[in-house]
């Protein structure tokens, strides 16, 4: 959110003398309210338009959506292994993986090349890293779908990872991190995540200037090698096509690469933060950036239908209970709101944050921590659960409301094991949902006094100061390898 109080003031001056000579008014009539007689249907259930699912011999999975609203074909290849796989000592490989990639073009034509002849077909073909997989995608008209395919597999089975092409990689991203220290919510978020997950957990860690400089031609190759195999492959096609056809096309693709060996990534231990303070200066600055962390859950947790709810009750728009006591009633941040994260396969991060005014830092800090502790003394009433599951479920039914979003979440619940009518299982899940559910997560979840507290600000203006609510660990946000004009 991003959002700033506004102040209306209206003064109005009468004398009293007017006031005593003028009539009396009639009582008005309360004003008729016809939108509240309009009936609110109970919603449909939930019944995605599944895509046809194909399990190759060699391991590559299938997933084929009929869409022929347009004359489009859009498609992509997952592949497993991200930047949680990476060598620590190479943090950032995955991402300079995922733009070399392209960039180089393959063997038989170069990225620039690629260019041009994707551009007169109003065409497209990307790759990119992420966290648990990286992936090629393509979109072209129906009629260009054959070349503009015939492409992407080039580029897929064959690479040309080039070293002009590695090196522009190389310095963007170290300018990137060289500017990481500019705008304070990018510190505090940072830092945050750092501290929740560990600077050595995968989930925490982030590129520096000497593990991107560590990467080298031979280990995009190398990357490429492991990870693109048949038993890593995930492919979706959604478009104007006749599914019979198109797996015919998709087999006789998919089905010559080796199976080689499935990823697997290990097993990665998760702790919670140390508890405390941890402040960075940044003497720039005005205001404060500030986030409550601590380890969220994942999706697959029983408790994950509760967490959402209490999670729309806490901060699910501008009637939750800390907009309404931060922001509206006390006037103490222009920005907060939070959430008791939940990832596929490891535990999301349980944030909140706000943004303020330097003055007001700590009142705030203090008031989200009355909330937060609130939520395991006070039970939601029955119209804040009621608000918060309609939230819910009107939002969600959004998400998936086109054949390529199920599409998409179909592959990603393939990619992590979900199985695939995890969707429809929303809707009961958040339905079941009790007051006391609410209350009994946010007591097994919630505790106040075991999050890492962190601020970002300006040390002078904050008043009063942080070292009145305990120990302040200062937080080092120098840049590793950077010219000291630049720190």
């Amino acid at each position: 959110m991003n959002l700033r109080p506004l102040a209306l003031i209206v003064s109005l001056s009468v004398s009293s003398l007017a006031i005593a000579q003028a009539p009396k008014a009639p009582t008005p009539h309360a004003a008729p309210q016809p939108w509240k007689a309009i009936p609110i249907p109970p919603l449909h259930d939930f019944k995605p338009v599944q895509p046809t699912k194909i399990e190759l011999s060699n391991g590559v999975t299938l997933f084929l959506e009929e869409d022929h609203e347009l004359p489009f074909i859009s498609g992509f290849i997952r592949v497993r292994g991200g930047s949680r796989d990476e060598p620590a000592d190479k943090v950032g490989l995955v991402s300079l993986y995922g733009e070399t990639w392209r960039t180089s073009g393959s063997a038989q034509a170069t990225g620039d090349a690629l260019d041009d002849t994707l551009a007169a077909k109003a065409a497209s073909i990307e790759t990119s890293g992420g966290g648990a997989a990286t992936s090629v995608s393509w979109e072209s008209f129906a009629t260009d779908f054959d070349n503009v395919f015939a492409s992407t597999m080039d580029l897929l089975l064959h690479p040309g990872f080039k070293p002009e092409k590695l090196n522009l990689a190389k310095q963007s991203s170290i300018s990137g991190i060289l500017r990481r220290n500019d705008q304070a919510a990018s510190i505090a978020n940072r830092e945050a995540v750092q501290i929740a997950y560990g600077k050595t957990n995968p989930y925490g860690r982030g590129p520096e200037i000497a593990t991107i400089t560590a990467v080298k031609l031979d280990d995009l190759s190398a990357w490429h090698d492991k990870t693109v195999v048949g038993s890593n492959l995930i492919v979706g096609v959604i478009g104007d096509f006749d599914a019979k056809a198109m797996e015919q096309k998709l087999r006789a693709a998919f089905e010559p690469i080796p199976a080689g060996t499935k990823l697997v990534t290990p097993k990665i231990d998760f702790t919670e933060p140390t508890p405390g303070i941890y402040f960075a200066n940044k003497g720039d600055v005005d205001q404060s950036n500030i986030y409550m962390v601590g380890l969220g859950t994942q999706q697959d947790n029983p408790d994950f239908y509760a967490l959402s709810v209490m999670n729309e009750v806490f901060s699910g728009g501008f009637g939750s209970r800390v907009v309404q006591d931060v922001r509206t009633k006390l006037g103490l941040a222009y920005s907060v709101g939070g959430s008791f994260g939940a990832a596929y396969d490891h535990p999301g991060l349980f944030a909140v944050g706000a943004g303020t005014k330097s003055e007001s830092t700590v009142p705030a800090a203090k008031e989200i921590l009355v909330d937060l502790a609130k939520l395991r003394t006070d039970p939601p009433s029955e119209v804040e659960l009621r608000r918060a599951k309609d939230a819910l479920l009107n939002s969600f039914i959004f998400r998936y409301d086109s054949p390529e979003k199920v599409l998409n979440e179909q592959v990603t619940l393939a990619v992590y094991g979900y199985p695939s009518d995890f969707l429809e299982r929303y809707r009961a899940g958040i339905e079941k949902v009790t007051s006391a559910d609410v209350s009994r997560v946010a007591q097994k979840y919630v505790q106040p006094d075991k999050l890492a507290i962190v601020v970002v600000g300006n040390n002078p203006e904050i008043t009063p100061p942080l070292t009145g609510m305990g120990k302040v660990n200062n937080l080092d946000i120098t840049i590793p390898g950077a010219p000291p004009q630049q720190q």
